[in-house]
């Protein structure tokens, strides 16, 4: 399989004709729109919105209607990180994406253990429910340590002008690859757990766990296009047109 960070289309490019990705790093409000009809805009951004709406049935006309739709709503959040220099938005998938990980793994992996536990013997989708999320989690922490240590310093330091430790195509097409996996992980979390809808009867924690896996899916979604779409097509860019040095001297 190949792995390829999101490309742009040229100005002018129809709506239909438009990558996934693109349309959402223009308006990340448009996201909320995909994920109503199930587009994955992250991982397969590089679709056009009319190859998208094919491969899951989607009518078009619908589809660009609620897009315009949210385009005239004025209530929209402007806030788009899309738009941030290179540097801040590493920094700011690192802070905001990054540290949500940080905060909501440890809790989400205590509830689906014990929630495995306690009602997986009636329920086994639970216990599978568990497994697959192990599998997320460790796909997740090894992916952030290698972006913190290797990747991003990489990218932030070629805005300055100095040359990248090495070739970047491997380790981007690695972190597109290992996306995929987790999104691949968070698409079999949502089957097992029918949409993240727990049953009447479930418990706190049962629902707290359903609530928190929804949440942990729409914000790796958002940080994955961050990165498919917008960071690495813009380190290629300096790959290709490299920074001057800028100079060390304070006078």
């Amino acid at each position: 399989m190949s792995h390829k960070a999101n490309v742009f289309t040229p100005a002018g490019t129809p709506l239909p004709e438009r990558t996934v990705g693109e349309l959402v790093a223009e308006r990340p409000g448009r996201s909320r729109v995909f994920q109503s009809f199930g587009i994955d805009f992250c991982c397969q951004g590089g679709r056009t919105l009319r190859e998208a709406c094919e491969r899951k049935n989607v009518a078009l006309p619908s589809i660009v209607e609620q897009l315009e739709a949210e385009a005239a709503d004025k209530s929209a959040p402007t806030e788009n990180p899309a738009k941030l220099p290179t540097v801040d938005l590493a920094k700011y998938i690192v802070e905001k994406h990054h540290g949500f990980l940080y905060r909501e793994l440890p809790r989400l992996h205590a509830m689906s253990e014990r929630v495995a536990h306690v009602h997986g013997g009636h329920t086994p989708s639970l216990v599978e429910m568990f497994e697959v999320f192990l599998g997320v989690e460790e796909e997740l922490a090894t992916h952030m340590v290698k972006e913190e240590e290797v990747l991003f310093p990489a990218i932030v330091a070629m805005t300055r002008g100095e040359q990248a430790p090495g070739p970047l195509d491997g380790p981007i097409n690695c972190m597109l690859h290992e996306h995929e996996e987790v999104g691949a992980g968070l698409e079999k979390l949502r089957e097992l757990s029918h949409g993240f809808v727990p049953p009447p009867e479930a418990c706190n924690t049962y629902r707290a766990l359903f609530a928190g896996l929804k949440d942990l899916e729409e914000d790796t979604h958002f940080h994955i296009h961050l990165e498919n779409a917008v960071l690495f097509p813009a380190a290629h860019e300096l790959v290709k047109n490299p920074q001057p040095k800028k100079s060390s001297c304070c006078n």
